[in-house]
């Protein structure tokens, strides 16, 4: 990297945040080895019931073909000073720690148990290091448009409820029959590292995004993008397991298709017009 092309980052983020980026980089070439040897050795997913096991495959193949090189595009442009690139890395970030928590809370002890950990930690930091050396009031001045802006802000907030309603029409019934949601009992799992994920952290911390957005927080300048990419990443794995619920020969869940599309490409839509609105600030070199 030049020196224009390390002046036009630190416009927006620090020196520290090459840091990041790099491993990040490194920690989705791991991913990526990790996908392949999921997919090709079927004793990997082993232990998995045969609702959990479409699911896992799915996830890997949403890994491989999408995320991954997804991710390695966006931190190269990062490293070159896109902030578009560095704001959708973030999302690529939260999204790969997120999964990676469930791959090593859920997936049964195994091969790969230490190469999921060093993903995890790898993104983790990465995704800690790179909010936390962002130039969030830079960032802010890049969104003048305050109707984008209150959009997004209520798109957020209004999904995050939305979700939040419907794990917890799940679980709540089952806590007051004193029972174990049908998932769990299917997946073979103790309890629901997604749900546990959403409604502890990630839903609230949407809702908070959200609001700090309307209040117009630097903070959540940085955030909002990176919150509509998990969303969209969150869909694609979803979208992908009837595929091969379907091509292993059992019944494919071609229901949660329509529904999760069409709000897939709305966040979507939302992320390309939002990142349109994008403009260097008045008097920027």
């Amino acid at each position: 990297m030049n020196v224009n092309q390390t002046n036009r980052s630190l416009k927006f983020s620090s020196r520290a945040s090459t840091t990041w980026l790099w491993l990040s980089i490194a920690a989705a070439l791991l991913a990526i080895a990790g996908s392949v040897i999921g997919l090709a050795v079927k004793s990997i997913y082993s232990g998995l019931t045969a609702v959990f096991l479409p699911q896992a495959l799915a996830q890997d193949i949403a890994n491989l073909a999408i995320v991954s090189p997804l991710w390695i595009i966006l931190a190269a442009l990062a490293l070159r000073g896109s902030l578009r690139a560095y704001l959708l890395w973030l999302g690529v970030l939260a999204f790969t720690v997120y999964n990676y928590v469930i791959y090593t809370f859920s997936i049964p002890f195994g091969a790969l148990f230490l190469l999921w950990v060093a993903i995890f930690g790898m993104s983790l930091f990465s995704l800690i290091g790179g909010i936390a050396t962002a130039d969030h009031e830079v960032v802010a001045s890049h969104f003048p448009n305050r109707g984008a802006i209150k959009v997004t802000a209520w798109f957020l907030i209004v999904v995050a409820v939305l979700f939040s309603f419907l794990w917890l029409s799940e679980d709540v019934p089952a806590l007051l029959a004193n029972t174990r949601p049908q998932s769990l009992v299917d997946m073979g799992l103790l309890t629901n590292a997604v749900h546990v994920l959403d409604l502890g952290f990630f839903l609230p911390a949407v809702i908070v995004t959200g609001v700090m957005l309307i209040k117009r927080k630097p903070l959540a300048f940085t955030l909002a993008p990176a919150f509509i990419v998990f969303l969209v990443l969150t869909g694609i794995p979803i979208l992908i397991t009837p595929a091969v619920q379907s091509v292993r020969g059992e019944t494919a869940a071609w229901g949660v298709v329509a529904p999760i599309g069409a709000l897939t490409m709305l966040l979507l839509g939302l992320l390309v017009w939002l990142l349109s609105t994008m403009r260097p600030p008045e008097g920027a070199a």
